[in-house]
């Protein structure tokens, strides 16, 4: 049993609090920082070309933005896949574009995806819808001007999480994938391990038995024969189970033999430390360049 999945036994009053993202700043930097999710995302979609509300889930009906893939013609573009946080149950793509204008000017696209929230869908169906998602971009690449060859992921806090279930092995088959479909990915806060979230206050929403956290915690499915480059980051004002649950996994992916940087972004709290992403020079914008083969101008 890894260090975090026993931090399932640990009393619930210490687990609230280590994994209460939302008690760990003021409330006037929570509403602003969310605030600008979704006014940063409005440039995205004056970008030339951005295609909205593509279905990429019949089943579900689910959809993406996708932003600056290359027009016809034009060699594809490398696209990085944004993952949304909220705790499974808050925000939407509206709220996820805002890196996709300094990407663009560097030749690289953004989709930003969509899926139904708990405690509408099971998290397995979240896991799901966002898994689907990369895996028709994938089989969509060549129409949408995109290089399935260069798919990176990336995604804050129960994105982050998300962002591991699609790094992680054992899925890709039954979405005829190969079994390495990313060139990289960021994931940013994120949860690992979900022992510690059923024991805690997120139950309430979040309803997961014992299979449910060994099929969907991304550190039970670290495999040395399926992975990609990672930088897995975290803030340093983080609440503890965040930064515990990053630096875990971080420590996992690079045991497994795939190259991975671990990445604390001083000067930021778990709400604010993604919006580095719109900007090119800050660290977490760098570092997601240079994941893609980028370098801020």
């Amino acid at each position: 049993m890894s260090d975090i999945a026993a931090e399932a036994g640990w009393p619930r009053a210490t687990l609230d609090v280590d994994y209460n993202a939302r008690a760990s700043v003021a409330l006037p930097e929570f509403e602003a920082a969310t605030a600008a999710y979704r006014a940063l995302s409005e440039p995205a979609r004056a970008l030339p070309g951005a295609l909205l509300d593509l279905v990429y889930d019949t089943a579900s009906g689910q959809t993406l933005d996708l932003f600056g893939a290359a027009p016809t013609g034009a060699a594809p573009r490398p696209v990085f896949v944004f993952i949304h946080g909220g705790y499974w149950r808050m925000l939407s793509k509206e709220d996820s574009a805002f890196m996709a204008p300094m990407l663009a000017r560097h030749g690289i696209a953004t989709a930003a995806v969509d899926y139904r929230l708990a405690p509408g869908v099971s998290l397995a169906e979240i896991v799901r819808e966002v898994r689907a998602a990369v895996a028709w971009l994938w089989r969509e690449a060549d129409t949408l001007g995109i290089d399935r060859n260069r798919i990176y992921v990336g995604g804050s806090s129960a994105g982050g999480h998300l962002t591991g279930c699609v790094m992680a092995s054992g899925w890709q088959e039954a979405f005829g994938l190969p079994d390495a479909p990313l060139a990289g990915a960021l994931p940013v806060s994120g949860l690992f391990h979900l022992g510690p979230i059923a024991a805690s206050f997120v139950q309430e929403w979040i309803s997961l038995d014992a299979e449910g956290v060994a099929a969907l915690s991304p550190l039970e499915h670290v495999s040395p024969a399926s992975g990609c480059p990672a930088v897995v980051a975290w803030a340093a004002g983080e609440p503890a189970g965040f930064s515990r649950q990053s630096r875990a996994y971080g420590a996992a992916w690079q045991a497994a033999g795939h190259p991975t940087t671990l990445m604390e972004v001083p000067g930021r709290h778990h709400f604010d430390v993604i919006l580095e992403l719109a900007d090119e020079a800050s660290p977490l914008g760098r570092a997601l360049l240079g994941l893609i083969g980028a370098q801020p101008s």
